[in-house]
């Protein structure tokens, strides 16, 4: 065995739990099993991963977390120690190489081996190894005492400069995801648990404790590339001559071999020259190809440790400027092997509220991201840190990743305790996900710069004095990893974008989130979006699952005056009375329907809640489409659209294009047209009143494309052909329009590329306000799109 030794601790656990109140009342023993099965408390089982939420609901104290209110009914359980223990048999004797590896405890844990006090937590966000262990051969006790987020966070005072949405300030100083407090986006579900893998390692004494690969020079035109293998190891022997290290990489038929003779030192750099290197190119611009690397140790010329990693060979460049302006004078744009990339990405959010249930749901969601056409993500900065899995696939499929560090709207402390938390972290996921081709650009994190202009009433102020994001961070990457671009915060203000308030050249377009084609989104100056989204109401088969049938339709409770609870709940608010402003996003819906069609204006309610999620996923696809497709015929004006977001994280009402059960919006089929490697689509009407058909490709060799325009208005058919096009965006036809008018279009094509041959379709209509939702629907089925709708 050349690898170190894994006894999983995962499985049947059981599960004490207790108020805070009589925990700290009663002041039981808590450190052996046998002392917290004599304290009376309650008592069910468990099952690690997990979370608490989860074995309430199998032992029946609670029903589905997700169902109607019961999320705001179980913030009573916030409260609660949570006390996980098992026995586990150990069949080797442990040594100063045996380890406990925690890869996530939610939050702030004490942790009992065998009655003894072993080792502490308080982060959720990275793993914990402890050494040192008490433990035995034979029968050992593990016991996890995971005291109550809102309780320990009441034990630090809170400065004045702080500022967090209304409802986590409680995790000003605790290191979870952020938005466990409550978001627009996800309920408040602070939760609790032992919510990843945790096992016991015997490592072994050789052994490579960290290999970061890295690319020190590259000539894609020549086709070669030189890497760096920066090695940290740990050897039983005095004698370190004695030790050498082998790399071995290949690709296909591209393969390189690289060694030390002998080592002098536990750490060092190994070089290796490719000739004939295959490179990591994005989905559209090539293959994502990926090195199998071994690394080997061996003592007196014996194999005694191996150390396996995929790797893609890229460079990785962002030009961009700290502002812009109406006449485009800036720049954001990502280079990836010196050639100019246009991103079409989804925000990556919480794929459950119940985050140990993420690593089982990502085979289904991630394949969505190739299937609709995105070739990158934004891993959002309110979330936790995705699971390998994550990362690998988008390794091997050339999915690009921004990768937010975990703040989001809220200005953390800046004291020097805080700060050397969270540098543990921050060095901890950097070592972690360094060596990933997919991974392109660190940030700081969601919105905190903008945060400190609009905190609370507090004077608007320089977020370039932020510690965490100008020096922590920095730092850390300074020590761990300087082979890719980092943003302090998304959208970054810097200095001269703090001293002179002017546009951004990267932003999040959100804005009043009014008519989809108003002011706002008509005049955003910026030419990166990292978010934008519209609202879509679930399909009726989704909301009967999270709504009561008495309240199922319609959302408003006129008696009240406010929607009906269980809209409420499911518009992520964290009470039902009106308190939360995320109330507002339910009425926000509403209006955006009634923006685009005039049958929902006079009586909402008379419609039906199916006619109403049919319009309100109209209203979402056709919005979402308008943004992809104004930024891709502004190509390379503008560089890249992270749209808002591929899937609810728990059953809601929200941006999201597919709900949590796996029910997709109108949106993601309109979506997925948008986003075909050659697309055509139409421009809104320029000051001569014509519309221009735009060709837009990202393939990176020109394809010559007939195609066909249908006004399913008139009657009218146009067909052509054009070409010179490749990786960019030009107009090919130029339609004359009357003003007012409400034609709908539909565009078909086809074209031969690498020996294949590809059709499309598209769509587009004239003045698309004040509607008639019938007509609407009926130039749908004329193009077969009424078929999309799902869970009706």
């Amino acid at each position: 065995m050349l690898s170190d030794r894994i006894i999983s601790l995962d499985g049947d656990w059981k599960l004490c739990y207790i108020e805070n109140k009589r925990f700290v009342t009663e002041g039981r023993d808590i450190s052996s099993i046998d002392a917290i099965e004599n304290t009376g408390w309650s008592n069910i089982p468990a099952v690690v991963p997990g979370n608490f939420e989860l074995d309430f609901e199998r032992a029946g104290i609670i029903g589905d977390p997700f169902y109607a209110t019961n999320a705001i009914e179980n913030q009573k359980y916030e409260n609660l120690h949570l006390i996980y223990y098992r026995r586990f048999t150990l069949d080797f004797i442990p040594d100063s190489n045996t380890r406990l590896v925690f890869d996530g405890i939610d939050t702030i844990a004490d942790i009992y081996i065998n009655g003894k006090l072993a080792g502490q937590t308080d982060n959720m966000l990275i793993a914990h190894e402890i050494g040192d262990l008490p433990l035995k051969y034979g029968e050992n006790e593990l016991v996890v005492h995971i005291r109550p987020t809102v309780i320990e966070a009441r034990k630090y005072e809170v400065p004045v400069s702080c500022h967090a949405q209304p409802n986590s300030y409680e995790l000003l100083f605790i290191r979870k995801a952020p938005h466990m407090g409550g978001w627009d986006i996800m309920p408040r579900m602070i939760s609790g648990g032992i919510w990843r893998p945790c096992r016991i390692v015997q490592r072994r004494p050789d052994r490579i404790d960290d290999l970061c690969v890295y690319v020190q020079n590259i000539n894609v035109k020549d086709g070669w590339a030189g890497l760096t293998f920066f090695y940290n190891l740990t050897v039983a022997e005095d004698e370190i001559r004695d030790y050498s290290l082998i790399i071995d990489g290949s690709c296909g038929d591209s393969k390189f071999h690289a060694e030390t003779k002998r080592l002098l030192h536990t750490a060092g750099k190994l070089g290796a020259h490719i000739g004939g290197a295959k490179f990591w190119w994005p989905r559209n611009y090539g293959d994502p190809n990926l090195y199998d690397i071994r690394a080997t140790l061996c003592y007196l010329g014996k194999p005694v440790y191996e150390y396996s990693l995929k790797y893609g060979i890229r460079s990785i460049r962002l030009e961009r400027t700290s502002t812009t302006d109406v006449s485009g004078n800036g720049e954001f744009c990502f280079y990836i092997n010196d050639k100019k990339i246009f991103w079409l990405g989804s925000n990556w959010v919480p794929v459950d509220a119940l985050h140990s249930r993420d690593r089982s749901r990502l085979p289904k969601i991630l394949p969505l991201l190739c299937d609709i056409g995105c070739n990158s993500i934004r891993c959002w900065g309110g979330n936790v840190y995705e699971d390998d899995y994550l990362y690998d696939f988008c390794d091997a499929n050339g999915i690009m990743i921004w990768q937010d560090f975990s703040n989001a709207c809220a200005i953390n402390p800046q004291t020097d305790e805080y700060c050397a938390r969270f540098s543990v972290e921050v060095e901890s996921v950097i070592k972690r996900l360094r060596n990933h081709a997919s991974l392109i650009v660190w940030a700081g994190d969601n919105e905190v710069d903008a945060c400190y202009r609009w905190s609370g009433g507090i004077p608007s102020r320089d977020p370039n004095q932020n510690r965490l994001t100008r020096e922590v961070i920095p730092k850390m990457l300074w020590n761990h990893d300087t082979t890719r671009p980092y943003i302090p915060s998304s959208p970054y203000i810097d200095e001269e974008a703090y001293r002179t308030g002017k546009p951004t050249s990267e932003e999040h377009l959100w804005g009043p989130r009014d008519y989809f084609k108003g002011n706002f989104y008509r005049n955003s100056v910026c030419h990166f979006a990292s978010e934008t989204g519209y609202h879509g109401c679930p399909s009726p088969e989704t909301m009967k699952r999270i709504i009561r049938p008495e309240q199922l339709w319609h959302w408003y409770d006129e008696s009240a005056g406010l929607p009906k609870p269980d809209w409420t709940a499911h518009a992520a608010c964290f009470a039902t009375d009106g308190s939360d402003g995320c109330i507002y996003r339910i009425k926000l819906m509403s209006d955006q329907v009634k923006t685009l069609f005039i049958d929902f204006r006079d009586d909402e309610a008379a419609m039906g809640l199916e006619n109403y999620a049919r319009a309100s996923q109209i209203s979402q696809a056709e919005a979402k489409k308008y943004f992809i497709e104004r930024f891709r015929i502004s190509k390379w004006r503008r560089t890249g659209i992270i749209w808002w977001n591929l899937i609810d994280g728990w059953g809601q009402i929200s941006d999201a294009v597919v709900d949590y059960y796996g029910v997709k919006k109108l949106a993601y089929h309109y979506i997925k047209r948008s986003q075909q490697p050659f697309c055509l689509m139409f421009d809104e009407p320029d000051a001569d009143g014509r519309i221009a058909l735009y060709a837009v490709s990202d393939l990176c060799s020109d394809v010559k494309v007939k195609y066909t325009v249908a006004d399913l208005t008139s009657g009218e058919k146009y067909e052509s052909v054009c070409t010179g096009i490749s990786d960019k965006s030009i107009p090919v036809w130029y339609k004359p329009i009357e003003p007012g008018e409400k034609h709908f279009y539909l565009i078909d094509w086809s074209y031969e590329y690498e020996g294949v041959t590809i059709t499309g379709r598209n769509h587009y209509m004239t003045n698309i306000i004040d509607l008639d939702f019938n007509e609407y629907i009926s130039y749908m089925k004329e193009c077969g799109f009424y078929d999309e709708f799902e869970g009706f």
